[in-house]
C-alpha cells in the first residue's frame, strides 16, 4: 500500500464522497498526491449505504457487485475486505407475472432470449410464435443509437420487452425500457445487433463468446456487513494514508485561477492543483456552470429516476419463502413493487448472523413515479406487504421494518446519452487540472462508478485512453451477462 503523499506535492480536491469520489481519492493517493475530499453530506458513501433491522446488518442501498468487472472487487481487497467478500448463496431467481412466480429464463442478454423456448412458461403461445419470426425479418438498422425495447419489440415483439427486458432493466436504472438507450444501457447487445440481422442470432453470438470465453466465478459478489461497508473502508484507508475527507461541507463554488482552482465551501476556500468532481448531474451542473457552461446545460438536462427500499424483518418460525434469491416484477402486471429480495436466502451472512430472523427487501418507484416516495413509511411498508401476500403468500407481521428513500437516485441513459456525456468530456478536457466522474458517465452499478473514478485520475495525469474506452463502451451493469 502507498504511503502518504509528501508534503509538496500537488493538491487535488475531491468533490464528493459517493463510492466514485472516494475510489478516486484512494487512486490519487496511489499517484502521490496530496488529496482533500469535500462532502457535503454528513456521512460519505452516497447510494450505499449499511444498517441494522432487527440487530442483523443490512444493506439499505446498493446490495451487490458485478464481480466479472474487476473494478470494484479489486477496490475491496486493496481498502481490507477481501476475506468478507462472498457470492450470493443462491443465485436463481423468479418472476412474478401472469399471476404466479416462475423462474426466470437462462439464455438470455438483458431479457432478450436467444430462442423462444429459452423464455417458455414465461410468455404466452403467441409472444413464443412473434420471437420466431424474428429470422425472417428484414435487418433493423440501430444507427447511433437506438431505445432498449424499440428495437426489441420490433425483433422479436413488445411482450419480451414488457416481461422480461422492462423488469431487469428496471431493477438496474428504474427506467423506461422504450427510452433507454442501448448503446449505453446494453453495449454488447448495441454492439452484437450493429453486425447481425436476426437480434435472436446476436444473442447467440454473445452467449457463445462467453462460454468460449470460460469465465469462471460468480456473476455478483456481495460483502459480508454489506456493500454499504465499501464506501466505509475506503474512507478509512484514504485517511489512513493521509487524506483528508471533510463532511457536512457543501461545495458552492469552483472557479479556475492562473495556477489552479479555488475550490469554496462554507469558511473553507482551498486551493488545489486539480479538482475531480464526483457529484450527481444537478449539483455539477451548479459547479461547472461558470467555468464550463456547455457541459453543465448538457448534465442539467440528465433526468432522474427515485426509488426507495422497504426492509422487513420477520420471525423464521412464521416464514415460508419460496426458494431463490427473489423476484423481479414486471411494469405491466400492474403492481406496485418492482422487485423482492429474499436477503437472508441469498446472503449466508444474513441468515448466519441471526438463523432466527428471515430479511426481506422491496422496492417501488421507477422512472416517472416520484410521487411513491411522498407516502409515509406507513403506506410504504402496507404496499409492500400486500404485493409480497400474493406473491409468496406471506401473511405474517414484519417485527421490525425499514423504509430507505432515495430522490433523484438513479441518472437515465436515454437515446443519445452517449453523445451527451462525449460533449461533457470535451468541455471538461479543455480545461486544465479538472475531470468528472459518476454513476451519471458510464454505468450505474459499482463497478462502473469505479471504473470512471480511475479514469478521471488518469486524465488528470494526461492519459485520456480510459476515458475514451469508457464513453465509447459503457460499463455493462447487472443482470446483462450472457446465459444468466
Amino acid at each position: 500500500m502507498s504511503t502518504a503523499a509528501a508534503p509538496g506535492s500537488r493538491h487535488v480536491v475531491v468533490i464528493g464522497a459517493g463510492i466514485a469520489g472516494l475510489a478516486a481519492a484512494h487512486r490519487l493517493l496511489d499517484r502521490g498526491a496530496r488529496v482533500t475530499v469535500l462532502e457535503a453530506a454528513d456521512r460519505v458513501g452516497g447510494k450505499l449505504l449499511a444498517g441494522r433491522i432487527a440487530g442483523v446488518r443490512v444493506d439499505l442501498g446498493a446490495e451487490s457487485l458485478l464481480a466479472r468487472r474487476p473494478e470494484a472487487v479489486g477496490l475491496a481487497r486493496e481498502v481490507g475486505l477481501a476475506d468478507r467478500l462472498q457470492p450470493p448463496a443462491t443465485a436463481s431467481a423468479s418472476l412474478w407475472t401472469r399471476g404466479t412466480l416462475r423462474p426466470m429464463p437462462k439464455g438470455h442478454v438483458m431479457g432478450v432470449p436467444g430462442t423462444a423456448e429459452a423464455v417458455a412458461g414465461v410468455l404466452s403461445e403467441e409472444g413464443l410464435r412473434r420471437i420466431a419470426r424474428d429470422a425472417e425479418l428484414p435487418r433493423t438498422e440501430v444507427g447511433e443509437d437506438v431505445a432498449v425495447g424499440e428495437f426489441v419489440a420490433a425483433r422479436v415483439g413488445r411482450e419480451v420487452v414488457d416481461r422480461l427486458v422492462e423488469p431487469l432493466l428496471g431493477g438496474v436504472y428504474a427506467g423506461d425500457a422504450y427510452r433507454l438507450s442501448m448503446r449505453s444501457a446494453v453495449p454488447q447487445l448495441f454492439e452484437a445487433a450493429q453486425t447481425h440481422t436476426s437480434l435472436t442470432e446476436a444473442v447467440r453470438a454473445i452467449q457463445a463468446r462467453a462460454a468460449g470465453a470460460a469465465t469462471t466465478g460468480p456473476v455478483f459478489m456481495g460483502i459480508e456487513g454489506g456493500v454499504g461497508t465499501l464506501p466505509l473502508a475506503v474512507a478509512a484507508s484514504v485517511r489512513a494514508r493521509g487524506g483528508e475527507i471533510v463532511t457536512g461541507t457543501a461545495v458552492t463554488g469552483l472557479r479556475r485561477e492562473p495556477d489552479g482552482w479555488r475550490v469554496v465551501a462554507g469558511d473553507r476556500a482551498p486551493r488545489a492543483d486539480a479538482v475531480v468532481v464526483a457529484l450527481p448531474a444537478p449539483a455539477a451542473a451548479g459547479l461547472l456552470r461558470a467555468e464550463a457552461p456547455a457541459a453543465a446545460a448538457d448534465l442539467t438536462a440528465v433526468a432522474y429516476a427515485s426509488m426507495a427500499l422497504i426492509t422487513l424483518a420477520y420471525r423464521r418460525a412464521d416464514v415460508r419463502l419460496p426458494e431463490g434469491s427473489g423476484f423481479l416484477v414486471p411494469p405491466v402486471d400492474g403492481h406496485t413493487i418492482k422487485a423482492s429480495t429474499f436477503a437472508s436466502q441469498k446472503w449466508g451472512w444474513i441468515a448466519a448472523e441471526d438463523p432466527d430472523t428471515v430479511v426481506l427487501r422491496a422496492s417501488v418507484g421507477r422512472y416517472g413515479e416520484a410521487e411513491i416516495l411522498a407516502r409515509p413509511d406507513a403506506d410504504l411498508v402496507a404496499v409492500a406487504r400486500h404485493d409480497l401476500r400474493a406473491a409468496t403468500g406471506l401473511t405474517a407481521d414484519p417485527v421490525d421494518t425499514a423504509v430507505t428513500r432515495w430522490q433523484d437516485g438513479l441518472p437515465q441513459y436515454p437515446v443519445g446519452h452517449h453523445a451527451r456525456v462525449a460533449r461533457i468530456r470535451e468541455g471538461i478536457a479543455a480545461l486544465p487540472g479538472l475531470a468528472v466522474c459518476g454513476a451519471v458517465y458510464d454505468g450505474v452499478g459499482v463497478p462502473a462508478c469505479v471504473a470512471s473514478a480511475y479514469a478521471a485520475v488518469d486524465a488528470l495525469d494526461g492519459d485520456d485512453r480510459a476515458v475514451r474506452r469508457l464513453t465509447e463502451a459503457p460499463v455493462q451493469s447487472l443482470h446483462g451477462g450472457a446465459g444468466e
